[in-house]
């Protein structure tokens, strides 16, 4: 299926599997691009000399293009940058809008620029300073998110500016992407669907308790690091929101010493970035110093097994997902429900 998203960026199908920490490793990421789709390596939770380990990983098993997900409000976002442009990534995406120098800067180099956005004011911004396509997340979405439905945000987006518009939360087949051909959009992207494959490193126990789950299982809270996050309801998640601030900022230190370790930044490097996210998002104190919860309670859960110690990131359509197809499983299988359900509007 061509469309204005698959010309971008060179890939048979509009499927994006989004760059989802200690989730969208190596090994996901060259299945979904065998498969025909966009994979996103996650770089975040990465060093950036893993993260060029991991691109030289996927480029040894696929010769699909694929991507790299950035923070851009990151100390080192120009080293990870000049990685992706010296490795000959396809595509530079971002979970927050890079600047208008960020964009040019891997734009020179051909490198193609996707940020994501939860908002319409924020698509026509980044769509101003060159972004090559944007995808745009609802509320259904899973981890950070906002509060209004893909079904409202998306129509709004395509209709506020001239470049591909992806389509993300609340997408799992191909009816799903047939719906967001319809809104305009030029294809979908899905975290929770490629999380729960056969191609995902995420423990099988932890793959269980996903799949045991119910539309109702899924909630937004703030407890893990002071902004709504979509997850999970697990006892877990229910603890930390009854525990203390006082309790929460001790974790939240705790925690800011282990990914310090794990993401060899420094301690400077890790107060400017604190800095950066507190201006671009207008956080209290205390809520930059609870982010740092965030990579060690998804590791926990996505790296370690622990359901018991770690959160688990859900999009809505967790609820209704109930396999674990192969990354060419799922995606023949979208492709081909999609063609479908275009067959049968047509004869309509």
């Amino acid at each position: 299926m061509e469309t204005a998203f698959t010309r971008l960026v060179g890939v048979r199908h509009p499927v994006v599997q989004t760059g989802m920490g200690w989730v969208a490793g190596p090994r996901l990421v060259s299945a979904a691009a065998n498969a025909g789709a966009l994979g996103i390596l996650a770089s975040a939770t990465m060093t950036p000399a893993r993260l060029r380990d991991a691109v030289r990983e996927v480029r040894s098993r696929t010769d699909a293009p694929f991507g790299v997900n950035l923070r851009a409000d990151a100390t080192d976002a120009r080293e990870r940058v000049r990685i992706v442009v010296e490795e000959g990534v396809r595509v530079a995406s971002f979970a927050l809008a890079p600047s208008r120098e960020l964009i040019a800067e891997l734009k020179d180099a051909g490198v193609v620029v996707i940020p994501s956005v939860g908002a319409r004011r924020h698509a026509e911004k980044v769509a101003a300073w060159g972004a090559d396509a944007v995808v745009v997340q609802g509320g259904e979405g899973g981890g950070h998110t906002g509060e209004v439905a893909t079904t409202v945000l998306l129509p709004q987006v395509v209709d506020a500016v001239d470049i591909p518009v992806v389509a993300a939360g609340g997408f799992h087949d191909g009816r799903g992407l047939v719906a967001a051909l319809a809104f305009g959009a030029a294809g979908v992207a899905m975290g929770t669907r490629f999380l729960l494959t056969s191609d995902s490193t995420v423990p099988d126990a932890v793959k269980a308790r996903y799949l045991a789950a119910t539309v109702k299982d899924v909630t937004v809270t703030r407890a893990v690091d002071g902004l709504p996050h979509r997850m999970l309801r697990t006892e877990f998640v229910s603890a930390l929101e009854a525990s203390g601030r006082a309790r929460a900022l001790l974790r939240a230190v705790r925690h800011a010493a282990a990914f310090r370790r794990l993401s060899g930044l420094t301690w400077h490097g890790m107060v400017r970035d604190g800095l950066a996210l507190r201006r671009g998002k207008d956080l209290a104190w205390s809520q930059v110093l609870l982010a740092a919860n965030t990579p060690m309670l998804l590791r926990s859960a996505m790296v370690d097994g622990r359901t018991d110690l770690g959160v688990m990131a859900a999009g809505q359509v967790a609820g209704v997902i109930d396999d674990l197809p192969s990354c060419a499983e799922l995606v023949e299988r979208i492709m081909r429900e999609a063609d479908e359900v275009r067959g049968r509007l047509g004869d309509a």
